[in-house]
Protein backbone atom coordinates (compact mmCIF):
# COMPACT_ATOMS: atom_id res chain seq x y z
CA UNK A 1 0.00 0.00 0.00
CA UNK A 2 2.99 2.40 0.97
CA UNK A 3 4.81 1.65 -2.20
CA UNK A 4 1.62 2.08 -4.36
CA UNK A 5 0.91 5.71 -3.13
CA UNK A 6 4.84 6.84 -3.00
CA UNK A 7 4.75 5.31 -6.72
CA UNK A 8 1.21 7.35 -7.73
CA UNK A 9 3.07 10.78 -5.97
CA UNK A 10 5.98 10.31 -7.70
CA UNK A 11 3.80 9.63 -11.29
CA UNK A 12 1.53 13.04 -10.13
CA UNK A 13 5.14 15.16 -9.77
CA UNK A 14 6.79 14.14 -13.01
CA UNK A 15 3.64 14.71 -14.43
CA UNK A 16 3.40 18.39 -12.88
CA UNK A 17 7.18 18.67 -14.10
CA UNK A 18 6.32 17.55 -17.60
CA UNK A 19 3.29 19.59 -17.92
CA UNK A 20 4.88 22.79 -16.98
CA UNK A 21 8.07 22.25 -18.95
CA UNK A 22 5.71 21.67 -21.93
CA UNK A 23 3.59 24.88 -21.18
CA UNK A 24 6.96 26.77 -21.33
CA UNK A 25 7.53 25.42 -25.32
CA UNK A 26 10.97 24.78 -24.44
CA UNK A 27 12.23 21.69 -27.69
CA UNK A 28 12.61 18.36 -26.39
CA UNK A 29 15.94 17.70 -27.98
CA UNK A 30 17.09 21.18 -25.92
CA UNK A 31 16.56 18.88 -22.23
CA UNK A 32 18.34 16.13 -23.69
CA UNK A 33 21.44 18.35 -24.45
CA UNK A 34 21.11 19.89 -20.87
CA UNK A 35 20.83 16.12 -19.37
CA UNK A 36 24.45 15.67 -21.08
CA UNK A 37 25.91 18.48 -19.21
CA UNK A 38 24.43 17.65 -16.16
CA UNK A 39 25.94 14.23 -16.63
CA UNK A 40 29.48 15.88 -17.53
CA UNK A 41 29.18 17.90 -14.41
CA UNK A 42 28.58 14.44 -12.34
CA UNK A 43 31.54 13.20 -14.43
CA UNK A 44 34.09 15.84 -13.37
CA UNK A 45 32.41 15.54 -9.50
CA UNK A 46 33.80 11.70 -10.58
CA UNK A 47 37.34 12.81 -11.53
CA UNK A 48 37.94 15.13 -8.40
CA UNK A 49 36.55 12.08 -5.86
CA UNK A 50 33.08 13.26 -4.63
CA UNK A 51 31.25 10.46 -5.36
CA UNK A 52 28.28 11.20 -3.52
CA UNK A 53 27.95 13.99 -5.06
CA UNK A 54 28.22 12.53 -8.16
CA UNK A 55 25.46 10.31 -7.38
CA UNK A 56 23.27 13.24 -6.33
CA UNK A 57 24.13 14.93 -9.92
CA UNK A 58 23.29 11.93 -11.64
CA UNK A 59 19.83 11.84 -10.03
CA UNK A 60 18.59 15.40 -11.20
CA UNK A 61 20.23 14.48 -15.01
CA UNK A 62 18.48 11.12 -14.70
CA UNK A 63 15.12 13.40 -14.45
CA UNK A 64 16.11 15.30 -17.67
CA UNK A 65 16.58 11.55 -19.46
CA UNK A 66 12.73 10.96 -18.15
CA UNK A 67 10.89 13.89 -19.43
CA UNK A 68 12.19 14.60 -22.47
CA UNK A 69 10.28 12.33 -24.72
CA UNK A 70 7.41 12.94 -22.61
CA UNK A 71 7.54 16.35 -23.23
CA UNK A 72 7.88 16.20 -27.09
CA UNK A 73 4.73 13.83 -26.68
CA UNK A 74 2.64 16.86 -24.56
CA UNK A 75 4.45 19.00 -27.39
CA UNK A 76 3.18 17.15 -30.68
CA UNK A 77 6.96 17.28 -31.14
CA UNK A 78 7.80 13.11 -31.30
CA UNK A 79 10.16 12.54 -34.34
CA UNK A 80 12.55 10.11 -35.26
CA UNK A 81 15.49 12.31 -35.46
CA UNK A 82 14.90 13.02 -31.81
CA UNK A 83 14.73 9.29 -30.63
CA UNK A 84 18.24 9.03 -32.45
CA UNK A 85 19.14 12.06 -30.84
CA UNK A 86 18.05 11.45 -27.67
CA UNK A 87 19.89 7.95 -28.26
CA UNK A 88 23.44 9.46 -29.36
CA UNK A 89 23.48 11.42 -26.34
CA UNK A 90 23.13 8.97 -23.78
CA UNK A 91 26.07 7.25 -25.08
CA UNK A 92 28.02 10.34 -24.83
CA UNK A 93 26.70 10.84 -20.90
CA UNK A 94 27.69 6.97 -20.34
CA UNK A 95 31.05 7.79 -21.38
CA UNK A 96 31.44 11.18 -19.78
CA UNK A 97 30.66 9.34 -16.32
CA UNK A 98 33.28 6.62 -16.81
CA UNK A 99 35.73 8.85 -18.12
CA UNK A 100 35.43 10.94 -14.97
CA UNK A 101 35.88 7.61 -13.21
CA UNK A 102 39.06 6.68 -15.17
CA UNK A 103 40.62 9.80 -15.01
CA UNK A 104 40.14 9.72 -10.68
CA UNK A 105 41.89 6.13 -10.51
CA UNK A 106 44.32 6.73 -12.83
CA UNK A 107 45.48 9.90 -10.95
CA UNK A 108 45.59 8.13 -8.09
CA UNK A 109 47.06 5.23 -9.41
CA UNK A 110 44.90 2.43 -9.10
CA UNK A 111 45.84 1.29 -12.35
CA UNK A 112 43.28 -2.40 -11.31
CA UNK A 113 40.33 0.19 -10.96
CA UNK A 114 41.37 1.92 -14.01
CA UNK A 115 41.15 -0.89 -15.83
CA UNK A 116 37.88 -2.02 -14.39
CA UNK A 117 36.63 1.08 -15.84
CA UNK A 118 37.75 0.86 -18.80
CA UNK A 119 36.12 -2.77 -19.17
CA UNK A 120 32.73 -0.93 -17.72
CA UNK A 121 33.06 1.11 -20.51
CA UNK A 122 33.04 -1.47 -23.43
CA UNK A 123 30.49 -3.44 -21.88
CA UNK A 124 28.22 -0.04 -21.83
CA UNK A 125 28.79 0.42 -25.83
CA UNK A 126 29.07 -2.37 -26.87
CA UNK A 127 25.27 -3.48 -24.95
CA UNK A 128 24.14 -0.36 -27.24
CA UNK A 129 25.63 -1.77 -29.97
CA UNK A 130 24.86 -5.30 -30.48
CA UNK A 131 21.06 -4.33 -30.27
CA UNK A 132 21.47 -1.75 -32.79
CA UNK A 133 23.05 -3.71 -34.89
CA UNK A 134 21.32 -7.02 -34.50
CA UNK A 135 18.26 -5.06 -35.09
CA UNK A 136 19.15 -4.65 -38.33
CA UNK A 137 19.15 -8.47 -39.33
CA UNK A 138 16.38 -9.83 -37.09
CA UNK A 139 13.09 -8.18 -35.42
CA UNK A 140 13.96 -7.39 -31.83
CA UNK A 141 17.22 -8.09 -29.77
CA UNK A 142 16.32 -7.47 -25.92
CA UNK A 143 18.11 -10.14 -24.45
CA UNK A 144 20.15 -9.88 -21.22
CA UNK A 145 19.68 -7.36 -18.26
CA UNK A 146 22.28 -4.88 -18.10
CA UNK A 147 20.55 -1.90 -20.17
CA UNK A 148 20.92 1.34 -19.36
CA UNK A 149 18.71 2.17 -17.10
CA UNK A 150 20.18 -0.58 -14.76
CA UNK A 151 23.48 0.62 -15.22
CA UNK A 152 22.82 4.23 -14.14
CA UNK A 153 20.92 3.05 -11.24
CA UNK A 154 23.86 1.05 -10.11
CA UNK A 155 26.06 3.69 -10.69
CA UNK A 156 24.21 6.19 -8.36
CA UNK A 157 23.81 3.46 -6.08
CA UNK A 158 27.39 2.85 -5.66
CA UNK A 159 28.36 6.60 -5.72
CA UNK A 160 26.17 7.60 -2.83
CA UNK A 161 27.00 4.91 -1.13
CA UNK A 162 30.96 5.80 -1.85
CA UNK A 163 31.12 2.30 -2.46
CA UNK A 164 31.69 2.42 -6.13
CA UNK A 165 34.74 -0.96 -6.06
CA UNK A 166 31.50 -3.24 -6.02
CA UNK A 167 29.53 -0.97 -8.79
CA UNK A 168 32.19 -1.50 -10.71
CA UNK A 169 32.78 -4.91 -10.46
CA UNK A 170 29.01 -5.28 -11.61
CA UNK A 171 29.38 -3.23 -14.15
CA UNK A 172 32.24 -4.38 -16.17
CA UNK A 173 30.81 -8.10 -15.64
CA UNK A 174 27.09 -7.58 -16.06
CA UNK A 175 27.33 -5.44 -19.46
CA UNK A 176 29.82 -8.15 -21.37
CA UNK A 177 27.70 -11.42 -20.02
CA UNK A 178 24.74 -9.23 -22.19
CA UNK A 179 26.48 -8.71 -25.05
CA UNK A 180 27.42 -12.66 -25.29
CA UNK A 181 23.63 -13.15 -24.63
CA UNK A 182 22.60 -11.18 -27.36
CA UNK A 183 25.56 -12.42 -30.07
CA UNK A 184 23.81 -15.80 -29.00
CA UNK A 185 20.26 -14.59 -29.51
CA UNK A 186 20.37 -13.29 -32.62
CA UNK A 187 22.60 -16.29 -33.82
CA UNK A 188 19.57 -18.50 -32.89
CA UNK A 189 17.14 -15.66 -34.51
CA UNK A 190 18.79 -15.94 -37.72
CA UNK A 191 19.33 -19.47 -37.69
CA UNK A 192 15.45 -20.51 -37.18
CA UNK A 193 15.42 -17.92 -40.30
CA UNK A 194 13.36 -14.81 -38.54
CA UNK A 195 14.91 -12.11 -40.26
CA UNK A 196 14.39 -8.34 -41.26
CA UNK A 197 13.57 -7.90 -44.92
CA UNK A 198 15.71 -5.74 -46.51
CA UNK A 199 15.06 -3.72 -49.20
CA UNK A 200 17.28 -1.31 -50.77
CA UNK A 201 16.01 1.96 -52.16
CA UNK A 202 17.66 1.79 -55.86
CA UNK A 203 17.43 -1.93 -55.90
CA UNK A 204 16.32 -3.40 -59.33
CA UNK A 205 13.24 -5.41 -59.87
CA UNK A 206 13.06 -8.37 -58.97
CA UNK A 207 12.30 -11.27 -61.65
CA UNK A 208 9.23 -11.82 -59.99
CA UNK A 209 8.11 -8.34 -60.65
CA UNK A 210 9.54 -8.01 -63.77
CA UNK A 211 7.27 -11.33 -64.91
CA UNK A 212 4.78 -9.59 -63.23
CA UNK A 213 4.83 -6.16 -65.29
CA UNK A 214 4.92 -8.45 -68.26
CA UNK A 215 2.03 -10.04 -67.83
CA UNK A 216 -0.47 -6.44 -66.80
CA UNK A 217 1.41 -5.07 -69.63
CA UNK A 218 -1.32 -4.72 -72.36
CA UNK A 219 -0.65 -6.03 -75.70
CA UNK A 220 0.78 -3.93 -78.47
CA UNK A 221 -1.57 -2.97 -81.24
CA UNK A 222 -1.14 -4.66 -84.67
CA UNK A 223 0.30 -2.84 -87.63
CA UNK A 224 -3.50 -2.76 -88.75
CA UNK A 225 -4.85 -1.37 -85.94
CA UNK A 226 -2.21 1.32 -86.26
CA UNK A 227 -2.77 2.01 -89.92
CA UNK A 228 -6.58 2.54 -89.28
CA UNK A 229 -7.73 5.84 -89.13
CA UNK A 230 -8.59 6.89 -85.62
CA UNK A 231 -12.05 8.25 -84.27
CA UNK A 232 -12.48 11.97 -83.88
CA UNK A 233 -12.56 12.60 -80.17
CA UNK A 234 -16.04 13.87 -79.41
Amino acid sequence: MLTRAIGEACRWLLEKIVNGLAATGVHPNVLTFVGLLINIWAATLFAVGRFPGAGGVMILAGLFDMVDGRVARAQGRVTRFGAYFDSVIDRYSDLALYLGLLWYYAGIGRGRYAILVGVAMIGAVMVSYTRARAESLIRECKAGFFERPERIVLLIIGALANKMAPALWLLAIGPNITVIHRIVHTWQEMRAGRLVELTPVDAPPSAAAKAEAEVEKPEEPSRQSITAPLPRES
